[in-house]
């Protein structure tokens, strides 16, 4: 992309002159004024700006500070005499002037001058890039330009979205894939867990979108008034410890996307402001009284029922409308129990390869045990039992037990009432409710010891033809 520069200078022989220079490698903007050169960059995006230091009204350098408030993005350069090196000099800092050239310039110098201004402002930006990237989560984009947004489309393609054949979300994403090329904020409602980031992701690679940044913010993770800074910025001594300029995060995905997680956990004072930056397109870093524009597109994800909290006063009904554009709800994992085996089956793939472990796989036992559980964690519950039965297994196939006891008991507390650490039927006579108990405890300890009946006897007080009386008498599997 030819980078675009803007040349503001109140002298238009000197003016005329900077763009002859620069117009065959560059896409070139004129002002002859800070005014005018304001009005350019609200209309058009600025890679870097050449500026005069004497101009009437306003000087060089006090319109470079003003940009970089405004447009922190583009590279800044101020050209100047000799008698105005003293005052550049102290402008330097304030205004993050990139470099000044010293009249008479030299029109080769001022050519390789913006060349290399306008490499560094690519080589930030993509360093900018890649830090939300990274802070996002670990993705495809360590390999840079074109090939690596390629490798990241088909990383986070809806296909890549691990699913059984006829799942629910294959709906769901086929709706996604309609929203994501219209310019719609989306909603992502459904339990922790769920996959709502993911989705979010695919939105974001699959939407006109997909070349800037996808940069993720937790908003239940830090207080309100942090958040407000770690997404629209701050100035120097804002807040005690405000030591420098802050560039909040809508600012750094200005044409990408911004994924907030958790939004309804946001109180009213914050959702008053995010509402205010959503419908005027523009900003307010905290400490600063001028307003800078950002375009990004907003993906909001939360646990709770918005309106419910919307009805209760909790939510603002005007925020929510504002968000919610299109409002996907992704189902939670017991509901879509087909996808638990070829889910665990790839985060066992992943985990494996993270752990520095050879692959693995499940015996049918551990499978069973997987879609016996009801998830209540959802994905990430899944993945952190995978991780724990890879860590605690002596061989490439991962067993029943080394799962932890509440999968191998088959309930938690959300399914089945608690007595004594196991679970009991919520339902049954007293001799049914005591059978199911009794035949839960023999098929766990049979997991655990891999159903090597003298051990699981030993460890019940049964004789081994005790135990195999009862598994007749349940109906359990023999594996002897």
């Amino acid at each position: 992309m030819t980078a675009t520069v803007l040349l503001v200078d109140d002298e238009v022989r000197s003016l005329d002159a900077m763009r002859r220079t620069l117009e065959e490698d560059f896409e070139v903007l004129t002002a002859t004024g800070a005014d005018e050169a304001r009005e350019q960059m609200a209309r058009r995006e600025v890679h870097v700006i050449l500026c005069d230091q004497r101009m009437p009204g306003t000087t060089g350098v006090e319109f470079l500070r003003e940009a970089r408030e405004r447009w922190p993005d583009a590279v800044r350069i101020v050209i100047s005499g000799y008698t105005d090196s003293e005052d550049i000099i102290a402008g330097i800092n304030e205004a993050g002037i990139w470099q000044y050239i010293l009249k008479p310039w030299v029109p080769d110098h001022l050519l390789q001058t913006v060349k290399s201004a306008a490499e560094a402002r690519t080589l930030q930006h993509g360093l900018a890039r890649l830090d939300m990237e990274l802070r996002s989560g670990p993705g495809p984009l360590r390999a840079r330009g074109q090939a690596g947004l390629a490798q990241a489309r088909s990383a986070f393609d809806f296909e890549r979205i691990v699913r059984a054949e006829g799942s629910p979300l294959d709906a769901l994403c086929a709706m996604a894939e309609r929203i994501a090329r219209h310019d719609l904020s989306v909603l992502l409602l459904g339990e922790s867990g769920t996959g709502k980031e993911l989705m979010a992701r695919a939105i974001h690679y699959a939407s006109p979108r997909s070349a800037g940044p996808f940069v993720v913010e937790n908003c239940a993770a830090i207080p309100d008034t942090l958040l407000e800074s770690e997404l629209f910025g701050h100035k120097r001594g804002a807040f005690t410890g405000a030591v420098d300029d802050h560039i909040g995060l809508f600012q750094r995905a200005h044409g990408g996307t911004v994924f907030l997680d958790e939004i309804g956990e946001t109180s009213p004072a914050f959702q008053v402001k995010l509402l205010r930056v959503l419908q005027e397109g523009e900003l307010r870093p905290v400490g600063s009284t001028r307003a800078i524009p950002v375009d990004v597109r907003v993906i909001a994800a939360t646990h709770r029922d918005l309106e419910a909290d919307v009805r209760s006063g909790r939510f603002r009904e005007d925020l929510y409308y504002r968000i919610a554009g299109v409002t996907l709800a992704m189902p939670p994992l017991r509901e879509r129990p087909g996808d638990i085996v070829p889910i665990a089956q790839q985060l066992l793939a992943d985990v494996a390869a993270e752990l520095g472990l050879p692959p693995a796989r499940f015996d049918d036992d551990a499978r069973a045990v997987l879609m016996g559980y009801p998830w209540p964690g959802n994905i990430r519950e899944l993945r952190n039992e995978i991780a724990r039965a890879l860590a605690l297994g002596d061989g490439s196939t991962v067993q029943a037990g080394a799962f932890s006891r509440k999968l191998l008991q088959g309930h938690t507390g959300a399914h089945a009432e608690q007595m004594n650490g196991h679970a009991l039927p919520a339902t049954g006579t007293l001799a049914e409710r005591l059978d199911a108990i009794e035949a839960m405890v023999l098929r766990e300890a049979l997991l655990r010891h891999r159903w090597n009946k003298t051990q699981a006897a030993k460890e019940l007080g049964l004789s081994r033809v005790g135990l195999r009386a009862k598994l007749q008498r349940f109906g359990l599997e023999d594996k002897s």
